[in-house]
């Protein structure tokens, strides 16, 4: 794929072929060991122009940065349902449910981002996924036992930004692998104060368990600008990460996108995300 530096002007321009974006509400709970209490919590959900719930579609779970919430990618920057609705529109991508929801729990901004973005991946499993997917048509068919989420995998997939990057490695990687086969962190992946081995080891673990399970990688799309702040460390374990692990194989299921220039900014997210809708659910590229 030949990765274009800047989204194109025509990505930004009306179409009347647009999507359209739900609030989603659905319970969960906290999952704290001895202190676990149930909570309501809310996500945007984009429907493709369209939908048809007759019809099954790929999900892309789509996590945003710290500090901020589930209205970060659509609600806080609505070119970004533009740009969606061009790249569907153009024929770039399949047309996919995209969903934005939140690792925190309330009044949580403040607590452990590697607690917080790990221990998302109980919710992420056990109510997120299958109350989207009983809800909106995806693959899964209304089925959401955990057998059927994991034969359709091949049609969901988890990106993110920042702290949302590492929520990509920790909450959807490496303990949910059965449930997702392609993956899009956007800058980063421990953190500048993170062990960078470890996180090698771990990739490389989540693959090989999940490649003895008959559980393959579609694909891996890596991005950072090679200003972000994060750069230096995701890029390091990455490339650490295919030296290590055969199954990571560089335009086959995997790449890692440089912006020249980018820094830790929206912008630089939105062109990972016009990529990666092109990537996604693409059997051909993978």
């Amino acid at each position: 794929m030949n990765y274009a530096y800047e989204i194109p002007e025509a990505m930004y321009g009306r179409t009347d072929k647009c999507g359209e974006l739900r609030r989603f509400v659905y319970d969960t709970e906290t999952y704290d060991s001895g202190d676990s209490h149930p909570l309501k919590k809310g996500a945007w959900v984009y429907l493709p122009f369209g939908y048809d719930g007759s019809k099954p579609y790929p999900v892309l779970y789509l996590m945003h940065g710290g500090g901020v919430s589930e209205d970060w990618w659509f609600r806080m920057f609505p070119d970004t349902s533009v740009i969606v609705d061009n790249v569907m529109a153009a024929g770039l991508c399949e047309p996919c449910i995209i969903v934005t929801p939140t690792y925190y729990r309330g009044e949580e901004a403040d607590k452990n981002a590697d607690y917080i973005t790990e221990h998302f991946y109980l919710e992420l499993r056990r109510d997120l996924i299958p109350a989207v997917e009983k809800e909106f048509s995806s693959y899964a068919g209304g089925d959401v036992s955990e057998d059927n989420l994991i034969r359709t995998r091949e049609h969901r997939a988890f990106a993110g930004l920042s702290l949302g990057s590492m929520a990509t490695y920790r909450a959807a990687l490496y303990h949910n692998f059965d449930l997702f086969s392609w993956y899009g962190p956007f800058s980063g992946c421990c953190g500048p104060y993170g062990d960078r081995d470890a996180e090698v080891k771990r990739i490389c673990q989540a693959l090989e368990e999940g490649e003895k399970k008959g559980l393959r990688l579609d694909y891996m799309f890596c991005c950072n600008g090679d200003k972000d702040i994060a750069f230096a460390e995701h890029q390091y374990i990455m490339d650490r990460a295919v030296q290590e692990c055969s199954l990571l194989v560089p335009g086959r299921n995997y790449d890692f996108f440089v912006i020249p220039g980018g820094v830790h900014d929206m912008k630089a997210w939105q062109l990972d995300l016009y990529h990666a809708l092109q990537i996604f659910f693409r059997k051909e590229r993978a």
